[in-house]
């Protein structure tokens, strides 16, 4: 190893992780939860060596997640490497996987302007509105509980995660332990003094009571986003318009040589058609393929029937049938 530097170092417990993070509450923290036993998580030590030469201001934490689990199990570390990046003591960024150039990216994002820091102390008193409205609004439907779904911290919590389990509700949690401003704050906000509090689309729907009286009354199907099955979703995005073409890129910017060639067959047979961009959702494009029985892409759909990919797309406009497939003539 190299001469260590002062802004580079390992936390090896709770407590030295916590006083790490409470001395550098000025400026940017950036925790590295690492394994020794993967390889791409040496490369990214290597990136925050060279990154702590850089930015002398930002502290650079190591943390072996197995041997520290009280903080990796606080933050929802599940795999390795994935890093937090910390301010003022709050956690206010988080990014998973070996992405050099993001890491890179976000620490000098982040951690400009040494002096930003005390600024961002003085705003959230009035932006704290604001900051819990984004929170309710998160996700369709959210639950703030004490710990996490993994490992809830109390019994309500405990057994109102189980009730949104048991139904398949599709929900994102907030640990309101992690954030004594947001605990506080949100019984104002909602006028209700307890925790864990569930919302639907920004509304307060109550704690667990309410929950529960919604299970006996059967409301709670009607009350809550079900966890819109990959298949649903994948259902309705193929029928999402008439022609819909699932690709690489979009009609603007196709981003491979086959989803280009279908683009420009497809804009001159002159018939309406959407896009659907699978580079930017990784669970539809693993999904579809699946759900088609089709191994590529692009795929192009007409009211919800597969019609193919390139090649039959091809073969279609040569024998003059294009036109009519599209619009679902035949």
């Amino acid at each position: 190893m190299s001469g260590s530097m002062a802004n580079l170092t390992d936390a090896t417990s709770l407590q030295q992780f916590e006083e790490l993070l409470k001395n550098n509450s000025k400026s940017l923290t950036v925790v590295h939860f690492h394994a020794a036993w993967a390889p791409q998580c040496s490369q990214m030590n290597d990136v925050m060596a060279e990154l702590a030469k850089e930015h002398k201001h930002t502290m650079f934490v190591k943390l072996e997640a197995e041997a520290v689990p009280e903080v990796s199990e606080k933050y929802e570390i599940t795999s390795v490497p994935t890093f937090l990046f910390f301010k003022g003591g709050e956690k206010i960024d988080r990014l998973d996987g070996a992405h050099a150039p993001e890491l890179t990216n976000k620490v000098q994002r982040l951690g400009s302007g040494g002096g930003g820091a005390a600024r961002a102390g003085d705003v959230p008193k009035e932006d704290l509105n604001e900051r819990l409205k984004r929170l309710i609004n998160a996700a369709p439907c959210m639950l703030f509980m004490k710990g996490s779904p993994q490992e809830p911290r109390c019994g309500f919590s405990r057994q109102t995660v189980q009730i949104l389990k048991d139904h398949n509700v599709h929900y994102s949690s907030f640990d309101i332990l992690s954030d004594e401003e947001v605990r506080l704050g949100l019984k104002t906000y909602s006028n209700w003094p307890t925790y864990p509090q569930v919302y639907v689309d920004g509304e307060l729907i109550g704690g667990l009571d309410i929950v529960k009286e919604l299970v006996e009354s059967g409301e709670l199907e009607n009350t809550f986003p079900k966890t819109v099955s990959l298949e649903s979703r994948l259902k309705s995005l193929i029928n999402k318009s008439p022609v819909m073409l699932f690709m690489k890129g979009n009609k603007e910017a196709a981003k491979c040589g086959f989803s280009r060639q279908i683009l420009e067959i497809m804009n001159s047979a002159g018939v309406e058609y959407n896009t659907f961009d699978i580079l930017e959702d990784e669970e539809v494009r693993q999904g579809l393929k699946t759900y088609s029985n089709w191994p590529t892409y692009p795929q192009l759909y007409v009211k919800g029937e597969l019609i193919g990919g390139l090649d039959i797309v091809k073969e279609l406009k040569e024998n003059g049938e294009l036109a009519s497939v599209l619009k679902g003539e035949n």
